[in-house]
C-alpha cells in the first residue's frame, strides 16, 4: 500500500487526530474519524434509500470528520481523480 499523506485536523493536540491520506496504488480515500455515538450509528444504520441496504456491513464503520478538514477532503479527491486520470 502506498499511503499519501494528507493532512491531519488542526485542532489536534496530542490524542484527537482525525486524519487523511490516499491510498495511491487502489486509489482511494483512506479517513481516520471519530467513532459516532451509539445514537448517530444506529440512525445511520436505520437509513433508507433505494438501491441501499439498511444497516452497515461488517466491514464498513461510520466515522466522524470535522468540518475544519473538508479542504483536506477536497485535496485527496483531486489526488485520486488526478491518479484516475493516468
Amino acid at each position: 500500500m502506498t499511503l499519501r499523506f494528507i493532512g491531519i485536523d488542526p485542532d489536534t493536540k496530542t490524542a484527537d487526530s482525525p486524519t487523511v491520506w490516499v491510498d495511491q496504488e487502489k486509489n482511494e480515500l483512506v479517513l481516520q474519524g471519530w467513532k459516532p455515538t451509539t445514537e448517530l450509528e444506529a440512525e445511520c444504520a436505520a437509513f433508507e434509500v433505494p438501491g441501499h441496504a439498511v444497516g452497515i456491513p461488517d466491514g464498513e464503520a461510520v466515522i466522524r470528520i470535522p468540518a475544519r478538514m473538508v479542504h483536506m477532503i477536497r485535496e485527496a479527491c483531486d489526488v485520486v481523480e488526478r491518479t484516475d486520470d493516468r
